[in-house]
């Protein structure tokens, strides 16, 4: 039986994979990779802070997370394509590795915030 997202270790896992599989996509490697140069050792605490603040609300997390995205799409245009992307990828890795209302709290966080990150990027443009 595979538990919820209970612990940071829960998220630390859970963003590692998820990462570890978006930097060999395809689509989403180059963007990472090529384009942001994200060092993912760097990285990876804030990134765990932000799911860490959203899931379990521990308030670890105080930056904007919106900035970041604006300045990588102002280099490559992040399309409808991308996000649909990052949101299947993240909701199989959460599934795969969890079950649970936080599980799923997971993914329907990350559909909100997709959402609203691709609309202010394009501001109505439909890409």
């Amino acid at each position: 039986m595979t538990s919820d997202i209970a612990t940071r270790e829960d998220i630390a896992h859970l963003v590692t994979t998820f990462y570890g599989r978006a930097f060999q996509d395809e689509l989403l490697g180059p963007v990472f990779v090529d384009v942001a140069q994200l060092d993912l050792a760097a990285h990876l605490p804030t990134m765990c802070d932000f799911w860490e603040t959203v899931l379990l609300g521990s308030r670890s997390y105080g930056g904007g997370a919106f900035v970041p995205h604006a300045q990588l799409h102002a280099q490559v245009p992040l399309t409808r394509q991308h996000f649909e992307r990052w949101l299947a990828m993240w909701s199989s890795t959460v599934r795969e590795l969890h079950a649970g209302p936080v599980a799923e709290d997971a993914i329907a966080r990350s559909e909100r915030v997709a959402t609203a990150f691709h609309a202010r990027l394009w501001q109505g443009a439909d890409r």
